[in-house]
């Protein structure tokens, strides 16, 4: 009985595809098709999978331009497969491949060849398979990993800030808990407006502030000058 598996060589703007039936033998014989990475040609590839009843699809993981093909084959692709009364246990089953495992002499891309080689090394487990974990565990890691991305670029601005501030001998984080915060805000406003007052400066702090006014203002008593290296 046919058993087709595809090859997925992925690129930024193309995909070369290889499908062979394995098993005929050792000596495959490939069907090869080049599309481009659009959401509707990545659909109209899930189709062309469905009529060629391929039964699993195994592709490299170059980049992230992986991930709009494992999407558009995990929703259009998959599902018909698996729910066939006939289907086999691995039916609908979709491997990402590490790059490293199925590189070929001399480390050059080429295109077919790379997909055909995908197949012949998934037959003889020859291939690096990295774990995918579904949609919605997914969408959460993505969340998660940007969350982290905004928390640590705020830290960073923060300790910026602060060491531009130290050096301009202006001591506003000894008044106010957040040099990102609403008071902090208005009296850096205030000095890249000119103000040079530490009472005034002193005084757009919050009533519930760290310190009161008669500390702040010794504490913004600055030297508005900060020396340029190096064009910075």
């Amino acid at each position: 009985m046919p058993y087709q598996i595809a090859g997925i060589d992925v690129h930024k703007k193309m995909l070369a595809v290889a499908v062979a039936d394995i098993e005929v033998g050792s000596d495959f014989h490939f069907e090869r098709l080049k599309v481009g990475t659009s959401p509707v040609q990545l659909r109209a590839l899930a189709e062309w999978l469905v009529e060629r009843e391929v039964e699993e699809v195994v592709m490299e993981s170059t980049a992230q331009y992986w991930r709009p093909v494992w999407e558009a084959l995990e929703r259009y692709w998959k599902p018909t497969r698996r729910t066939r009364p006939d289907a086999n246990p691995l039916s609908g089953t979709l491997h990402l491949a590490q790059a490293q495992s199925n590189r070929g002499a001399g480390g050059r891309k080429r295109d077919f060849p790379d997909a055909e080689r995908l197949v012949k090394r998934l037959v003889a487990q020859e291939l690096t398979l990295s774990f995918v974990p579904d949609t919605e565990q997914r969408l959460w890691r993505t969340v998660m990993r940007r969350k982290y991305q905004i928390t640590r670029s705020r830290v960073q601005l923060h300790n910026r800030l602060e060491s531009l501030l130290e050096e301009a001998h202006i001591k506003i984080s000894s008044v106010v808990s957040d040099l990102l915060g609403t008071s902090a805000r208005r009296m850096l406003n205030a000095v890249g407006d000119g103000e040079t007052d530490p009472a005034m400066l002193a005084a757009l702090a919050d009533a519930y502030g760290q310190h009161p006014i008669n500390y702040a203002t010794p504490s913004v008593r600055a030297r508005i000058f900060i020396r340029c290296i190096g064009g910075w």
